[in-house]
């Protein structure tokens, strides 16, 4: 006996009612929940393994979906034939469970460092053009809520949540929300980082330490963390710069033929950044064969990090499809970049979002440096 899932139209649109027919059905709301998860067109990860086995089988049937302006083909419930009380989504509460109830499985993307600049500009376009949530993350939490209040003025809809890079633990949480809400991650856009500018009087051994913390081990925690949740078709677009071309030709040959190795790890390149991090505190980073930029060179490291990733994927997970690329933005007339730049955010934002959206059945790029929306030699 199957169900039929409806929504009615003379109540709000967070209560949910089903109709279990002449039977009843003993089944918690997290049942519930991943029935609906499983209804949901699309679904590319139901979990039928949540449901007791000795009560729950899978039936073909048809029904409704919050939200949904057609019948779709789903995979239900049948009906135990003991006599059991009704059980019900609640049909009060707040938004937040009733969201959950059915995002596990809504395709989801997500961009760091997105409450002003090139990486709003991002989720704004994602908002726009994402077939899903985009959740803008920002390590302020006020100006993060602003910048959702802005975009949803303009009729979109981000979701909000706070992450600092630097802090494993706000990672870790995030982690565990998208992990929550949707039971893994789609596109993930690490646009998070700092710069130092060039009238800064701060020692450059300081300005070292501290753009390496945002940009590469911020960068690299947020993958560790992240990338295991990436679901088949996944796309992921680490945030570099046109500065670490230049960054690169200034190292010193050996520097340079480690940095363009095919075979270089991951634990290689950690200690190639802390190497550098140690130079400049002893004052010999330029006789060491490092140029005299911090944050190019930190954007070396994402850059190969982002080669190296994407060689983990095709070797563990080569039939996800998932792709993942570094990307310059070009030089963008922002915060960071200053009001003589030569791109506006917009223009900025072009190539992370060609990327993010790269089509289902493309290839490529894959472990590239993408720069307006053409591969680099690397």
């Amino acid at each position: 006996m199957g169900i039929k899932v409806s929504s009615d139209p003379q109540h709000s649109q967070s209560e949910w009612f089903f109709v279990p027919g002449t039977q009843a059905l003993a089944a918690t709301n997290l049942v519930l929940s991943q029935l609906f998860c499983n209804l949901e067109a699309g679904c590319s990860n139901p979990r039928p393994a949540l449901y007791p086995r000795n009560l729950l089988e899978h039936k073909p049937c048809t029904g409704w979906v919050r939200g949904s302006a057609s019948l779709w083909t789903c995979s239900a419930l049948h009906l135990d034939s003991r006599p059991t009380p009704t059980a019900l989504l609640p049909s009060s509460g707040s938004e937040s469970n009733s969201h959950s109830a059915m995002s596990s499985c809504s395709r989801v993307a997500l961009v760091t460092g997105a409450n002003k600049g090139i990486g709003y500009t991002i989720v704004r376009d994602l908002c726009r053009l994402f077939s899903g949530d985009v959740v803008l993350t920002a390590r302020d939490e006020a100006r993060g809520r602003v910048a959702v209040q802005q975009l949803q003025a303009e009729g979109l809809s981000p979701r909000f949540h706070q992450l600092d890079i630097t802090d494993l633990q706000s990672i870790r949480a995030l982690r565990d929300f998208l992990r929550k809400e949707y039971g893994g991650l789609d596109v993930l856009v690490n646009n998070a980082g700092i710069a130092f500018q060039a009238a800064d009087i701060t020692p450059f051994h300081i300005q070292a330490e501290v753009t390496m913390k945002t940009n590469f081990d911020g960068t690299r925690d947020v993958c560790t963390e992240l990338l295991p949740l990436m679901r088949p078709g996944g796309r992921v677009v680490n945030v570099s710069s046109l500065m670490c071309l230049r960054a690169l030709k200034s190292c010193s040959p050996e520097l340079q033929q480690k940095f363009r190795s095919e075979t270089i790890t991951e634990e290689e390149l950690v200690g190639l950044m802390k190497k550098f991090v140690e130079d400049t505190k002893k004052g010999v980073h330029q006789t060491e064969g490092w140029p005299d930029t911090a944050y190019g060179v930190t954007k070396i490291g994402v850059t190969v990090l982002s080669r190296i990733q994407a060689r983990h994927l095709s070797e563990q997970r080569g039939g996800d499809k998932i792709l993942l690329n570094a990307c310059c933005p070009g030089w963008v007339r922002t915060d960071m970049g200053g009001p003589d730049a030569t791109k506006s955010p917009e223009e900025g934002a072009e190539t992370p979002v060609y990327l993010a959206l790269l089509p289902p059945d493309a290839e490529g790029p894959h472990g590239q440096f993408v720069m307006d929306k053409k591969v680099e030699q690397w």
